[in-house]
């Protein structure tokens, strides 16, 4: 479906150390190309970008998210529900719900699947109130996430690997608790995933039997093994095959509930969401998103 109402370009500069930025000059010159009426907005803060999809909305038009996976989350937060559809324009980090929606990287591609790509509903996760649309983790996940989101020197996906080896080293395991639409679990390890999509961390695949638009969590609890264990495995998590290891246990749900004995933050698209406990639910097929044609 060619999408013929003004499209709103929501940009985050600062996403992927200044990614974005840098692709909304090809973006522009490939919209101004094919005709499409579109305006540009550069984002503030979170609430700005939040205010901005909001006009878009209330006015018909179709927001373009040109950040990472936070600035798509937060839009979703605002969209869902509305019809008004989202494209996303990969500029961030680790570009993970586009890699899985099958949305090309290079911005003039993209910005051609934002104007003549077809509509997608999916579903939409909240944590405490906070929109995401990708994976919210704890644990062992939080340090790294942490780490990865204060380096300064280290570029593209690279940072996920190396604040993953930075966090094993002082990693001390956890006991968890998660309640998945109402039954307990119970474990002693590395970290609680919940994901409503398959990939993050610019391309782990962390759930890869999760699917976008069915309704329900993708719970996986990580028990405890050796750190050696752990790095033995952690490149098998770009393919997916590190699922059928005996120390990762997965269950699906539509509300989850996750306790620790010790504070941790809770990360969802890469950005920081609220501390343990929390309450995750999910919502289904509210989020309209513009994907490349079949």
């Amino acid at each position: 479906m060619r999408v013929s109402r003004r499209l709103a370009v929501l940009v985050n500069p600062t996403a992927g150390a200044g990614r974005a930025l840098a692709a909304l000059p090809p973006i522009r010159e490939e919209l101004e190309r094919i005709g499409a009426d579109f305006r540009v907005v550069e984002t503030t803060s979170a609430e700005h970008a939040r205010e901005e999809a909001r006009a878009a909305a209330a006015a018909g038009e179709p927001v373009g998210a040109l950040g990472g996976d936070g600035l798509v989350g937060t839009l979703a937060g605002v969209l869902c529900g509305t019809g008004i559809p989202l494209a996303v324009l990969p500029g961030g980090r680790g570009n993970d719900l586009a890699r899985v929606l099958g949305i090309p990287t290079e911005p003039a591609a993209a910005a051609r699947v934002a104007v003549e790509g077809q509509e997608r509903a999916i579903d939409v996760a909240e944590v405490n109130d906070i929109s995401y649309v990708g994976i919210a983790s704890c644990g062992f996940d939080s340090e790294a996430n942490r780490i990865a989101n204060d380096a300064k020197l280290i570029r593209g996906n690279l940072v996920y690997m190396y604040a993953a080896l930075r966090a094993l080293a002082a990693w001390k395991h956890a006991k968890f608790e998660v309640i998945v639409d109402g039954e307990r679990h119970s474990i002693s390890g590395w970290s609680v995933a919940v994901a409503n999509s398959k990939a993050y961390g610019g391309g782990m695949y962390l759930s890869a039997h999760a699917e976008l638009d069915d309704g329900r969590l993708d719970v996986m609890l990580s028990s405890a093994t050796s750190k050696l264990h752990f790095l033995r495995s952690l490149p098998k998590v770009f393919n997916g095959s590190h699922v059928d290891q005996p120390n990762l246990q997965f269950v699906r749900g539509e509300r989850v509930e996750i306790h620790a004995d010790r504070p941790f933050m809770v990360y969802a698209d890469g950005d920081a969401v609220g501390e343990l406990p929390v309450t995750i639910r999910v919502a289904k097929q509210v989020l309209h998103v513009i994907v490349p044609t079949d």
